[in-house]
């Protein structure tokens, strides 16, 4: 399932959240290709996307969670990358 958390990150001049999978980076990279989402926006386990495209990928069918709920199901889904694996 594509999953969004609400934008609370300041940057460039707007406010960005994260879209994740929580079954595979396949369906993340495809989703994300045709939501027409860059591949730089892609930061190993999620893309970054700007307030401005929320309602699009909702509308693709991406779901709307918390960022609580997202990095969880992230976590239980074995995608998740931590701090120290970034490092």
């Amino acid at each position: 399932m594509i999953l969004i958390d609400p934008p609370l990150w300041p940057r460039h001049g707007t406010v960005w959240g994260h879209l994740v999978s929580d079954a595979s980076l396949e369906e993340l990279h495809e989703f994300a290709a045709r939501a027409g989402i860059p591949p730089r926006a892609f930061d190993r386990d999620h893309y970054d996307y700007p307030i401005e495209r929320r309602g699009d990928l909702a509308g693709l069918g991406a779901v709307e969670v918390s960022t609580r709920e997202l990095i969880t199901r992230l976590r239980a889904s074995g995608l998740r990358v931590t701090a120290a694996q970034r490092r």
